[in-house]
């Protein structure tokens, strides 16, 4: 992935949706027994084109997820949305995560899996097919999903970096 497709925004600038996407509590075994602790992964997003992802890791389930919401403040950015779809179709891949991301027709919702639908919902995009092949672990496929994402180029964004007329790349 190259870094001009990635596109950072502050997070102090738009106001941001929280969606919880996994909950997982994990156990240390100590000499008196087993301590537990949470770790949570949260998908924060302005509903039109800005998202981000963090992972919180905590004693409590409430400070896990303020843990989650403020490390994926920190890792925000701008994704392209086109008519509430994506630009094109996309694979994305992280670890054994392995997402598929396809355009739409105006009225058929988001249809994805658990993870993914969190993603693609806080981005803004309302009519997308999507499908999650390989690992179904949360923490691989919000990244898949993610990479996928930042892969997306709209039209105005290849003209640009071609140097031509937005006119030019649609006639080919």
């Amino acid at each position: 992935m190259s870094q001009t497709n990635i596109r950072s925004v502050k997070a102090s600038e738009i106001d941001l949706k929280e969606r919880v996407v996994a909950i997982k509590r994990v156990a240390k075994v100590v000499k008196g027994g087993r301590r537990f602790s949470f770790s949570a992964i949260v998908v924060v997003g302005d509903l039109n084109g800005v998202i981000g992802y963090g992972l919180g890791k905590a004693n409590e389930v409430t400070n896990a997820i303020t843990k989650g919401i403020d490390d994926a403040k920190k890792n925000l950015m701008k994704v392209p949305v086109l008519h509430g779809t994506v630009p094109h179709l996309e694979i994305g891949k992280y670890g054994g995560g392995l997402v598929l991301i396809k355009p739409a027709a105006p009225g058929t919702g988001v249809i994805a899996g658990g993870a993914m639908r969190a993603v693609l919902e806080s981005a803004g995009i309302k009519d997308v097919l999507a499908k999650s092949k390989g690992s179904s672990n949360p923490h691989n496929v919000v990244k898949a999903t993610f990479d996928a994402l930042t892969r997306m180029r709209d039209a105005y964004t290849v003209a640009q970096h071609r140097g031509v007329a937005l006119t030019k790349v649609f006639n080919g």
